[in-house]
C-alpha cells in the first residue's frame, strides 16, 4: 500500500464518520474511527517522501472532513450541554435575549 491509498481509506473512514455522527450510531462510529486511525497510522509511517500535487489535495481533503466531524461533536455536545441544563432547570433561568447561549 502506497501513501494515496492509505489517504484515501482514511477519507473513506471519514465519511463513515460523519454518516455513523447524522445516524448516532455509535457501534459504526467505533469502527469508522477505529479505521481512520489505522489508516492515518499507515500514513504516518510512509512519512519520508514529499507530497504531490494529487496527496497534497487529498490530505486538505482528509482535514475537511475531519473539521466538518469536529463541528458534528461540537454541536452535539452543545445539545447534550442545553438538555442536561434543561433537566437541571438552568437553561430557562439563565437564558437572556441577547446573551451568550452558554456562557
Amino acid at each position: 500500500m502506497n501513501r494515496r491509498d492509505a489517504l484515501v481509506r482514511v477519507i473513506e473512514a471519514l465519511h463513515a464518520e460523519i454518516a455513523a455522527l447524522k445516524a448516532n450510531d455509535v457501534d459504526a462510529l467505533e469502527r469508522a474511527t477505529r479505521a481512520k486511525l489505522v489508516g492515518i497510522d499507515m500514513v504516518a509511517a510512509m512519512d519520508d517522501a514529499p507530497l504531490n500535487a494529487e496527496t497534497r489535495q487529498l490530505v486538505e481533503e482528509a482535514h475537511r472532513l475531519n473539521e466538518t466531524c469536529r463541528i458534528y461533536v461540537n454541536l452535539m455536545s452543545a445539545n447534550v450541554r442545553r438538555r442536561l441544563q434543561q433537566l437541571a432547570g438552568v437553561g430557562a433561568a439563565a437564558y437572556r435575549p441577547g446573551a451568550a447561549a452558554f456562557a
